[in-house]
């Protein structure tokens, strides 16, 4: 974005980088409060072997694939469409910044670039891929991104994230003016995504280790001012500046944004603009670089920014950025955080998209994790003895994309958190609560309070409901009271988010009768942090209840019943906040009477 600076832009050979070829057309002193600091556990339980999330990539091999992407002449999720179907505007889409101003990380600390390069492991280089996106930083391990920078490619092999710099690295990778460089992990993309249409265009990388930039969080769903036309919004990216160079800009740059009506994008772009997906902003480009605003080649996967929130994500737009009467097409993250968020707590065993299962079994006290394959779960492996508790719960309070576990101690009620120490390989145990014996319930659901941090919440003798928000190390913040009567359940579970709206809820089911209540999260602290109660089911043939998160792995939290044979059913989220919450329930497995712990 902008007109570049003389030496301020880089050549790269015929570079189009990023946007494809689109749809044209406890303290002590209180009893039973939370330790303000941790203390070492005594007599930590056992613990098992972690296997790394991946075998880290050398420095060198990572300066590599930041070269080779930096050289690359690719573009990202390219397609065959050519030229748009409709509307005023003409030309082939493949979108950047022009028309911004140069801006610091510490005004977008949360700024990542993403490189991905593929050397096809052949003597010549015609067939290597390499290219360049953006991406936003949403937690400690999570890349939002767009999912044409991430479908079909293997990040985990050839990607490489740069964080905590404006500057773009040194043309050999090896200069990274401040930043940080690591590998990816794992990669999502929204199941919908289609490369012809660039529609559900929304992905999230999961780093190995967490980097140190400042997250942004997503808007909300229930988010329309941010939407409404002539709202100024801000872009950030390394795209090109000019329409007529293939220079991108060394600088990280902003540009403001008006936004756009669904009107105006579907009279530009027709058929292709899809109205709730997709989110058009800028005035409309003259036709040259005077006088236009617009993201451009190698902004592709970067935020749209409004009031400090991601309200879009850079999708697509028209050839060289500036045909007349164009605007800049974004992925509607108010469309899309009922899936994506998910993917920033999806943290399970194996590190594999889907939530697992944790288990006890009640005469042996041997704990043991199952697998989630999406459907069924894999034969169970033991994490050794774990008699003396009576509560075992899974969480990442550290958000560091390691499972975790939050326990208590029958004899004492004193709580503990264990959590695997990724840089000396180690589990360290702490404890976090102290006589929390009369506590009828503990629960880990995840980011209550929006902050995008894991917060833990429990249920005292009188019935009131307290939430304890995290700070992401392990530490809470003062509890907040959420109010009483919660002590009519039988049982309060969750992980994750049940109707599709980003944000963190519980299932409750009553003592009286076995309804099941759905408390929908508000995303705030407090007596408001939920909203009233709403009677989605009721369960009367079950006599165990476990909700680990996404068993699935299609981004919806799913719920777990057992029978009192021992029959346990999964019953697969919906996103929806009513009847039908759930899918038809499906048996995965008839051995479950064995357990009295489920995590």
């Amino acid at each position: 974005m902008g007109t570049p600076m003389p030496g301020g832009g880089r050549h790269r050979r015929r570079i189009r980088i990023a946007l494809p070829v689109a749809a044209a057309g406890v303290a002590a002193a209180v009893a039973g409060a939370l330790l303000t600091t941790s203390a070492d556990a005594a007599t930590p339980l056992p613990q098992p072997t972690v296997k790394p999330a991946v075998s880290s990539p050398s420095l060198a091999e990572l300066e590599k694939r930041v070269e080779g992407a930096m050289a690359g002449d690719d573009v990202a999720g390219k397609t065959s469409k050519a030229s748009l179907s409709a509307g005023t505007v003409t030309g082939s889409i493949d979108p950047k910044i022009i028309g911004g101003n140069e801006t610091t990380i510490s005004t977008a600390p949360w700024m990542a670039q993403l490189h991905y390069y593929d050397d096809r492991g052949t003597s010549g280089t015609s067939d290597d891929i390499g290219f360049f996106c953006g991406g936003a930083v949403v937690a400690p391990t999570k890349i939002l991104t767009a999912a044409h920078c991430v479908k079909g490619y293997n990040w985990n092999a050839n990607g490489a994230v740069v964080t905590g710099t404006s500057q773009l690295p040194s043309a050999d990778g090896t200069d990274l003016h401040g930043g940080t460089v690591t590998g990816v992990w794992r990669q999502w993309n929204h199941p919908s995504y289609n490369a012809t249409t660039i529609d559900n265009d929304i992905a999230v990388l999961t780093l190995p280790v967490p980097v140190k930039a400042t997250p942004i969080r997503m808007t909300t769903s229930g988010d329309t001012a941010s939407y409404a036309a002539g709202t100024s919004a801000k872009v950030y990216g390394w795209g090109r500046t000019s329409s007529t160079s293939d220079d991108i800009s060394e600088t990280l740059k902003t540009a403001t944004l008006p936004m756009q009506s669904d009107t105006t994008c579907s009279g530009a772009y027709g058929a292709d603009f899809v109205k709730g997906h997709m989110v058009c902003a800028g005035k409309p480009a003259t036709g040259s670089d005077t006088g236009t605003v617009s993201a451009c080649n190698g902004d592709s996967g970067g935020p749209l920014v409004v009031n400090n929130r991601i309200v879009g994500v850079v999708s697509w737009g028209v050839t060289d950025c500036v045909a007349k009467g164009a605007y800049s097409v974004f992925a509607k993250v108010s469309s899309y955080v009922g899936a994506a968020y998910p993917r920033l707590d999806d943290t399970n065993i194996s590190g594999d998209h889907k939530a697992d299962l944790w288990v006890r079994n009640a005469s042996t006290k041997t704990g043991y994790s199952k697998d989630s394959n999406g459907t069924s779960f894999a034969a169970r492996e033991s994490w050794g003895n774990w008699d003396g508790v009576n509560v075992v719960l899974q969480t990442d309070l550290d958000r560091d994309g390691y499972q975790d576990l939050v326990y208590r101690v029958s004899s004492t009620g004193d709580v503990f958190w264990t959590h695997y120490v990724i840089s000396s390989g180690t589990w360290s145990t702490k404890q976090i609560a102290d006589n929390w014996k009369t506590r009828t319930r503990i629960i880990t659901p995840g980011d209550v309070t929006g902050d995008y941090l894991p917060d833990l919440l429990s249920v005292d003798s009188a019935g009131v409901m307290w939430i304890y928000p995290g700070k992401g190390n392990g530490t809470f913040a003062p509890r907040v009271k959420v109010g009483s009567g919660w002590n009519q359940y039988n049982s309060v579970r969750g992980k994750g988010d049940f109707n599709g709206d980003g944000k963190t809820d519980l299932i409750a089911r009553s003592k009286s009768g076995s309804a099941i209540y759905l408390y929908k999260g508000t995303g705030k602290a407090g007596s408001g942090a939920f909203s009233a109660r709403v009677k989605v089911r009721t369960w009367a043939d079950y006599n165990a209840f476990d909700a680990p998160g996404d068993v699935t792995g299609d981004g919806k939290a799913d719920f777990l019943a057992r029978t009192p044979g021992g029959t346990l059913y999964l019953y697969a989220g919906t996103g929806k906040g009513t009847s039908e919450i759930f899918a038809t329930r499906k048996s995965v497995g008839t051995d479950f009477k064995q357990y009295d712990i489920f995590g």
